[in-house]
């Protein structure tokens, strides 16, 4: 996966993100503290900005630009001190009115199935139990429900419950 990734769907587009969008990216992830421990710090954003496009430190970042608009980011995540080696983990957030659209699904879709297409034999992604329309989106995309992670997930004063989906390339499943 040399140079700067653009994958290009029939709605969305899977872009480095440019230095201009420091900003939104920000306000964007502000907004979507559901991180464990927050947003990341803004020099973290910054330099994910200028490594996006390409695997730097076992993680990939992508701006998803739908109309010629930001409309979120998008990553995969394969730290060899974390999964088994080919194993790839992905991450979307989008803004609210870019949900319900169709857009998660076409996103994770064009990723998932672009990591399957150039060496990761799995392709995984984990959401709360409980947000319905984003399993439903990964179950579009053609990634299968593989079970509950019990108490995996640090939630306000607990853990929350996450459920966890594949793709795995032929011969794999």
């Amino acid at each position: 996966m040399a140079g700067r990734l653009v994958l290009r769907g029939a709605h969305v587009v899977l872009r480095p993100f440019r230095a201009d969008e420091l900003d939104e990216l920000v306000r964007q992830a502000t907004e979507a503290s559901a991180t464990v421990g927050g947003p990341p710090p803004r020099d973290v954003l910054a330099r994910r900005i200028e490594d996006s496009g390409r695997f730097a430190g076992g993680r990939l970042d992508l701006a998803v630009e739908v109309d010629g608009r930001l409309a979120g980011s998008i990553q995969a995540r394969a730290p060899e001190q974390m999964s088994p080696p080919g194993v790839c983990e992905l991450g979307i957030e989008l803004v609210p009115d870019g949900r319900g659209r169709g857009i998660g699904t076409e996103a994770v879709a064009l990723l998932g199935g672009h990591l399957l297409d150039h060496g990761f034999p799995r392709v995984q992604a984990s959401t709360d139990v409980a947000n319905v329309a984003m399993k439903r989106a990964l179950e579009r995309a053609g990634f299968a429900f593989e079970g509950v992670m019990r108490s995996f997930m640090p939630a306000g004063d607990g853990r929350a419950d996450y459920a966890l989906y594949a793709l795995t390339a032929p011969g794999g499943e």
